[in-house]
């Protein structure tokens, strides 16, 4: 493995997305191992942003907007650009043309990156952009980074990223701006979402069962037949990986899986909720709810070699975290407080 040495302490680090759920963890990362100048960029009112960290630069700018990012950009030594329209899946299979906008703020940030003479950009890509011919049995075989080929991405949002990821590529190869491309296998954990239509299974889920107990009911709504498999990555282990990623010059302009290898079907992550709830539902299962591909996991091979380290934790103990963390968040809002959403 190559490592560069990575930015000094007090080079300017900007961060776009950062009011949403892992750009507002990754720019508390960055602070807490010392970094002294990071700008939070989000186009949601400063109250709204999920986690704010004191001593960071939080502006309120769309990043879809070509001033904007010059904006963002300006006097920047790293760019990691993680501002995006999306949401679960119920979002993604109903809002592909949001979805598909996203384009605008790649293509933007990455152009802005470069004039601002950036050593490095970040682009956070995701597992939607494999094809998806070779997800639809939930005994899916994990999905190496060469899968993406011949493409067939998810409709909107795949696409977006797929399209995005060339980009990032051509920069390095064309311009020699050090680009670093993850492909991320459904992040959660504490601070992200958790209600509202965008949140991810872990999340929908803790929150159903919360729900139950608060109200008594028995029962719990999952989508599908609970029989569709996914890998689950802990938000920590997310921001440590993008930092590992982004500063190996082995992985320059090369997408990489940045997921969990711990393969679990949508039933047994319901089973793990009711077991840290200490309760037993009735399961009714919407057959007809948005449902994405049967099956997805991620191939770690590539990132245990090239780095020799890969997301570990497990899920049983990141869903109890976080389902500890939307318990609060849930009596919280019935005591009429203001919660993240």
């Amino acid at each position: 493995m190559t490592d560069s040495t990575g930015p000094a302490k007090d080079d300017l680090i900007v961060i776009g997305g950062a009011g949403g759920f892992i750009a507002g963890a990754l720019a508390k990362y960055f602070h807490d191992k010392g970094f002294t100048r990071i700008r939070a960029i989000d186009k949601k009112p400063l109250p709204e942003w999920y986690q704010r960290t004191p001593g960071v630069e939080s502006l309120c700018l769309d990043l879809s907007d070509r001033d904007n990012c010059e904006q963002a950009c300006e006097g920047a030594a790293e760019v990691y650009n993680l501002a995006a329209d999306m949401g679960g899946m119920g979002f993604i299979e109903r809002f592909r043309v949001e979805c598909l906008r996203s384009i605008l703020i790649n293509t933007h940030m990455i152009e802005a990156a470069y004039r601002a003479g950036a050593q490095r950009y970040f682009f956070s890509s995701s597992a939607c952009a494999y094809n998806t011919e070779l997800q639809k049995d939930p005994q899916v075989r994990a999905l190496k980074e060469t899968d993406a080929y011949p493409a067939m991405a998810e409709r909107g949002y795949g696409w977006e990223k797929l399209l995005s990821e060339m980009f990032c590529e051509e920069y390095w190869h064309e311009r020699g701006m050090k680009t670093a491309i993850a492909r991320f296998h459904n992040v959660y954990g504490p601070q992200g979402t958790w209600d509202g239509g965008r949140e991810k299974a872990p999340a929908a889920i803790c929150r159903k069962v919360i729900e139950a107990k608060d109200s008594g009911d028995d029962n719990i709504e999952i989508w599908g037949d609970g029989h569709q498999t996914r890998s689950f990555m802990y938000i920590d282990d997310c921001t440590l990986g993008i930092d590992k990623i982004m500063h190996c010059d082995e992985l320059i302009a090369t997408p990489i899986n940045l997921g969990s290898s711990e393969l679990v079907s949508i039933n047994t992550l319901a089973d793990m909720a009711e077991e840290i709830g200490g309760v037993k539902l009735q399961r009714n299962h919407k057959l007809d709810a948005p449902l994405g591909v049967a099956g997805r996991n991620s191939d770690n091979t590539m990132i245990k070699r090239i780095l020799g380290w890969e997301p570990d934790t497990p899920l049983r103990t990141g869903l109890e975290k976080t389902y500890h963390w939307i318990e609060t968040q849930y009596n919280d809002r019935k005591a009429g407080k203001r919660t993240v959403s």
